[in-house]
């Protein structure tokens, strides 16, 4: 077994045993033809652990805290699909240039308060990014929460992401790219 058969073996048996938050139960995976019509949506593809957790686990309900947001169609808690709020954020964006949103980064998880985790689907890596809008500039509101997805999952699955109570006090590093990758150039598409 591949260690990411492995880590997706490990989520889905957290994620059955977990309750989720604000779902009466783990909603069914995503079939092919969602994870296609979303990727045509977003005009992206998904990085591949991220379009496995949607079509073997879940369309959304588990994860850290709140858990992930379901792909296309919104929750029962009424939080908005990830490809609703992606669109939504660029949209926006583009009508307040103080607050862009770069292109390729899915919201895939609410924290509360405006604040998402998300993953940039365009580097390979497919970093997870803390946005945390309540700093009050757009420059100082995007962090790194993990190198990569599956960091950000074997996190969750061993209890020791940030949102933990005894991790509170880990620091996260700023996105440096944010500036990047909302340059004029950027905000085009």
């Amino acid at each position: 077994m591949t260690e990411s058969e492995q880590l997706l073996a490990r989520v889905a048996d957290k994620a059955r045993n977990t309750p989720p938050w604000g779902w009466t139960s783990l909603p069914e995976p995503v079939d092919a033809a969602t994870l296609t019509r979303a990727e045509a949506a977003l005009g992206f593809r998904l990085p591949p652990l991220l379009a496995d957790l949607y079509l073997r686990i879940g369309d959304g309900g588990f994860g850290p805290e709140y858990g992930l947001l379901p792909l296309l169609d919104s929750a029962p808690a009424g939080e908005p699909a990830a490809v609703v709020q992606y669109l939504a954020n660029r949209k926006s964006g583009r009508k307040d240039p103080d607050w862009p949103w770069p292109e390729g980064v899915l919201p895939i998880s609410h924290w509360g308060c405006a604040m998402y985790a998300c993953v940039d689907c365009h580097s390979p890596e497919a970093p997870v990014l803390l946005f945390e809008p309540n700093a009050g500039d757009c420059d100082h509101s995007w962090f790194v929460d993990s190198p990569n997805l599956t960091a950000w999952l074997s996190a969750w699955v061993d209890g020791t992401g940030w949102y933990e109570e005894l991790n509170e006090e880990l620091e996260m590093a700023p996105w440096e790219e944010f500036r990047i990758r909302t340059a004029p150039s950027a905000r085009a598409s």
